[in-house]
């Protein structure tokens, strides 16, 4: 039997944005459509060292998708010039289940995330939308400025960072790569970020909202990443409140989602007030923006459907381009 291995870099490769975009589409209107089978992730959690262990399997019957990934997030990582985020993707094949190649699953995550919000971003901001700022500088927040400026004309991003020399180095290294614009400008502190942008992308690992209701301009759409357990809030409630929230999955984001918990639990919002599932828009089956003075709310927790879905379409670029490394088992 043959395996086929992908490296971080082939991974890259094998994801093009434009492409991995669409594949999110497909998937999470797969999944809001009964067409796949996603058990709540497995949680293994790491306390001594602040980090956690995920194992997310997932089928799609559409495609014909078929892939497990396990990932660990270690935020204290970043104290020893680490990734926050490593994992592996095993994709098998879905008639068989036979594995048919292993990917690195961090350079995945952080794409399959940033198309998930790429497809968000198409489906829900205006669409004369041209300033986006970005809230964290680490490979999540990478992905998402790819992605929103793969599907909005950009003009000008701007970057908040507690770190400035992250901050720095994240506008030295995103200026003008393929969509992206060579403007982007390092904020000193979150409001003068948001204040006046179109889109709003939160990829941080903080606790505690990131930013100020009162600073988003009406028409706003917001992309929240960041914050994957019940106690992590990194948009405040009073953002949440005045949107049409919309996530990749409400089953995973009342159990994992603190941006939606938290004002729940306060008696601020119920589970009602999320609107819809992105695969629902997707798919048509509810409209997105009504009205162009609406805030939008996009929170992701993630998904295994984006994995498998990634994966599948990961291997079918490195087939065709032949890349990685092939093993006999």
């Amino acid at each position: 039997m043959q395996l086929r291995i992908l490296s971080a870099n082939d991974v890259r490769r094998a994801l093009p944005m434009t492409e991995a975009i669409a594949a999110m589409k497909t998937a999470f209107a797969q999944l809001s459509t009964g067409q796949a089978v996603t058990p709540l992730r497995a949680r293994l959690d790491v306390a001594s060292h602040d980090g956690v262990t995920l194992a997310m399997p997932a089928y799609l019957s559409g495609s014909e998708a078929l892939a497990v990934k396990v990932v660990s997030v270690f935020p204290q990582n970043t104290e020893r010039d680490e990734p926050t985020i490593y994992g592996l993707v095993m994709v098998l094949e879905a008639e068989s289940g036979r594995p048919l190649a292993i990917l690195e699953g961090g350079a995945l995550t952080a794409i399959r995330t940033g198309a998930g919000s790429g497809a968000a971003t198409d489906l829900l901001a205006r669409p004369d939308a041209t300033i986006v700022a970005i809230l964290g500088s680490g490979i999540q927040a990478r992905t998402q400025l790819e992605a929103v400026c793969t599907v909005r004309d950009i003009r000008e991003v701007r970057v908040y960072s507690p770190n400035q020399a992250h901050a720095i180095l994240f506008a030295r290294q995103m200026k003008g790569v393929g969509p992206i614009p060579n403007l982007i400008r390092i904020m000193n502190n979150p409001a003068t970020a948001v204040r006046g942008a179109d889109i709003i992308c939160t990829a941080t690992t903080s606790h505690t909202p990131v930013f100020a209701a009162a600073d988003l301009k009406p028409g706003a759409h917001v992309n929240g990443v960041g914050s994957f357990t019940p106690a992590m809030q990194e948009i405040d409630a009073a953002t949440v409140r005045r949107a049409l929230v919309v996530v990749d999955s409400v089953e995973a984001a009342l159990e994992e989602a603190g941006d939606l918990i938290i004002p729940i639990e306060q008696g601020l919002i119920t589970p009602k007030h999320i609107y819809a599932e992105l695969g629902e828009i997707a798919a048509g089956l509810k409209p997105g923006r009504t009205n162009p003075e609406q805030i939008t709310f996009f929170k992701s927790v993630g998904v295994a459907v984006q994995d498998a879905a990634a994966g599948q379409l990961a291997l079918q670029n490195a087939r065709k381009h032949n890349l990685g490394t092939q093993v006999l088992l």
